[in-house]
């Protein structure tokens, strides 16, 4: 009888409460989806600080609040609890581009990035002076904060190690008092090591506030997609331009190599990292998996030496790294103290196929970057089944793996500048989404960084596209004059769209009743006088892809137009065209220098008359910087020199020349009407000069040597010439 009344008095009790929470005004946070334990924690207000973050950006994330929950909840809770509840939805893992960047700083003057100005006192690493520098060097710099859009730092955040000589202290107070850093908006923040012994957490060491993160090593847990960007773990002695090419030939078949798998780095005998190292000895072989370690490495590595440590040490003696890079299939990539490794880099460039084993890594670009298409993403509790499992992939896919990997080094991982180019062309393209890049650009040759979404988003208006997307492509007759001489060059274009004469000389036009008559406009482009660059700016009066370049001095007749024409139609993402000239290493001078002497090698065609893509107009223009293109003005001279530069860093192929014709050579080296500036030596040393500005503002040589000409079918052949259909160029 007991028992039922103590019941009796319970249910009562648990109807009153019920009826007050329903109808005595009594409020309570209703969460959707069930409430369990720590709910109720959280309204009792034993939750606190960065808690009380982590438990309401959780409950945030599977599902938006309304306003009124959430001014429930403020009304419980001290105003202390508040700021951090506040901070915790705006900073750390809830910072997205649309809650922690001001978009509206980009509206007026475009995507532009402003350095602050080095601090006396401070120094700077040499991978963060590359850093600072390539932005310098950018198309993105400006040196006025007012017009900037993302702002970087001139304090040195690469190296937060506390034990690393590099590392910067009081940093904390240094940022903070930056008159622009307004709780880190609008600012990337670069590091490439974070934390200590014995830990090496991914804390910086001070607060970044609301800025982005360009990290190495960053985790899957602490990255924040879609603002944050990763980036690969990079060495001191890694180029600032340039960079060395991949090392995989051309269609290497078989794509087998000596080795099937492949590793030899530190063994950690303690500590973080130390797990998947200690287990590489279950799988090497001596034969085609062979993964070396080696216990020496630190001041006390012998007092926790084990058993294992002097055979391991010996076979590591034994083998050269770098044979071993290049003559396997699949390069090991597994985690250090760290996540990332300079074994990844490493593995890129020498074509050796990465397998990765750092479980949580979020990996270099992966906003952009399809990695399954060039990596093999492992698991370290499967370290087991690594060798079967690389072992089941189809020789033709590792062959496609192989190539992509040359692909990425060469396109965004090879060079500093690269590094530095592809983290600002991610943030604009979340900036300015409209114009963003599709993963086709991304992913195939040229890349991301020469597509340039301001000229299209357009697949089809690429030159290096054209074998998937565009079945029928029309012609351009466009016409350089430097002198005035139009009537004896001017020819009848049955296949042009216009005919563009870019007039930048110091005479007046001539007058209309001069100009002779055509089958299709003449559009007369006037440029600045003695500008010679404006010949390749992107006018958007040529209404089609080719680009039919010639010299106001140049004959060329309407059958080898249409021969190059058709050539080009293959090769639509290279010159094409008949003067040739070539480049060669002087040892003595120990410099480039340039020649016009006709033999069967060449790595030049002279736009004076040639076919290329408009697109490379708008590269000219966009992507190469003020002080070559000036240089190129006032010498009034190496601008077809500065294209086939550019052309070549774009395609990493070399041009076309197409039917030998020794009579160009006759006219342009003097026997015109006037005098050439080709017989002119001073010309001459100064095309040699500039080989050199050029090679040194790209950091690398990029013009290929070629030996192929394309002549047309039954060229010169002893048969009837009513068989040829490009019969006349065999009599020029």
């Amino acid at each position: 009888m007991q028992a039922k009344k103590r019941y009796l008095i319970l249910f009562s009790v648990g109807i009153c409460l019920v009826l007050l929470i329903c109808f005595g005004g009594i409020k309570v946070p209703q969460f959707r989806g069930s409430p369990n334990r720590r709910d109720d924690r959280i309204l009792s207000g034993y939750y606190r600080g960065a808690r009380w973050k982590r438990v309401l950006g959780h409950l945030e994330a599977f599902h938006p609040w309304e306003q009124d929950q959430r001014d429930d909840l403020y009304e419980h809770i001290s105003p202390r609890q508040k700021r951090d509840i506040t901070s915790g939805i705006h900073t750390g893992k809830r910072c997205r581009m649309e809650s922690c960047f001001d978009f509206s700083m980009c509206e007026r003057h475009g995507f532009k990035v402003y350095v602050y100005p080095q601090q006396k006192g401070e120094r700077l690493s040499e991978s963060y002076l590359k850093i600072i520098s390539s932005i310098e060097g950018s198309r993105f710099y400006s040196p006025d904060p007012g017009q900037a859009c993302l702002f970087v730092l001139s304090l040195d955040t690469l190296d937060r190690d506390q034990l690393s000589p590099q590392y910067v202290h009081n940093l904390r107070v240094k940022i903070q008092s930056l008159p622009l850093w307004n709780e880190g908006r609008n600012h990337i923040i670069f590091n490439l090591y974070s934390g200590t012994w014995p830990d090496y957490t991914e804390d910086l060491g001070f607060d970044i506030g609301l800025a982005m993160l360009a990290k190495a090593s960053i985790s899957t847990e602490n990255f924040r997609p879609k603002f944050d960007v990763s980036i690969p773990l990079f060495s001191k002695d890694h180029p600032r331009t340039g960079g060395d090419r991949g090392y995989l030939k051309q269609n290497t078949i078989p794509p087998y190599r000596k080795y099937m798998l492949v590793f030899k780095g530190k063994r950690y005998l303690t500590g973080i990292g130390s797990d998947t190292r200690n287990a590489l000895h279950h799988v090497h072989n001596s034969e085609d998996v062979v993964l070396l370690t080696t216990c020496k490495h630190g001041k006390d590595w012998q007092k926790h030496k084990d058993g294992r440590c002097d055979k391991d040490n010996a076979e590591y003696d034994k083998y050269d790294y770098r044979e071993m890079l290049y003559n396997s299939t699949f390069c090991l990539v597994p985690r250090g103290r760290r996540l990332g490794s300079f074994r990844f880099l490493e593995a890129l460039q020498a074509a050796c196929v990465p397998v990765m084993l750092s479980n949580g890594w979020e990996l270099p670009f992966s906003e952009i970057i399809d990695w399954n298409t060039a990596a093999v993403i492992g698991d370290e509790r499967l370290l087991l089944q690594i060798p079967s499992t690389v072992r089941s992939i189809h020789q033709d896919m590792i062959l496609s793996m192989r190539q992509q990997t040359q692909f990425l080094w060469e396109a965004y991982f090879n060079s500093v500048e690269k590094i530095v180019l592809t983290t600002l062309e991610i943030i604009q393209d979340r900036v300015l989404q409209h114009t963003s890049r599709s993963s086709l650009m991304w992913n195939s040759l040229p890349g991301g960084l020469f597509t340039l979404p301001q000229y299209s988003t357009n697949l089809r208006d690429f030159p290096f596209y054209y074998a998937k997307l565009v079945s029928h492509m029309n012609k351009v007759f466009q016409r350089s004059d430097g002198g005035g001489q139009t009537q004896s060059t001017v020819l009848p274009m049955c296949c042009t769209a216009c005919l563009c004469v870019v007039w930048n000389c110091d005479r007046s036009l001539p007058a209309k009743h001069r100009w002779p008559t055509t089958s299709v406009p003449i559009i007369v482009l006037e440029g600045e006088s003695k500008v010679i660059s404006s010949r390749f700016r992107p006018y958007n009066t040529i209404p089609t892809d080719a680009v039919l370049s010639l010299d106001e001095d140049t004959v060329l007749s309407t059958t080898e137009v249409d021969f190059a024409f058709t050539v080009w139609q293959s090769f639509p993402d290279r010159i094409v065209g008949y003067p040739a000239r070539s480049h060669f290493w002087d040892s003595n001078k120990e410099r480039w220098g340039y020649t016009s002497k006709w033999t069967n090698d060449y790595s030049m065609v002279l736009t004076g008359a040639s076919i290329y893509h408009k697109y490379y107009h708008y590269l000219y223009t966009t992507y190469l910087p003020a002080s070559l293109k000036t240089m190129v003005d006032q010498m009034s001279n190496c601008e077809d020199i500065l294209m086939n530069f550019l052309v070549s860093s774009v395609s990493k192929l070399p041009p076309i020349k197409v039917t030998q014709k020794k009579q160009y050579k006759e006219t342009m080296m003097g026997q015109s009407s006037r005098a050439s500036r080709w017989a002119d030596p001073d010309h001459f040393a100064q095309r040699q000069t500039c080989m050199n500005k050029f090679s040194n503002w790209f950091g690398t040589m990029p013009l290929v040597h070629s030996q192929m000409r394309l002549d047309p079918i039954l060229f010169k052949d002893q048969v009837s010439i009513l068989r040829k259909k490009y019969r006349d160029i065999e009599r020029l």
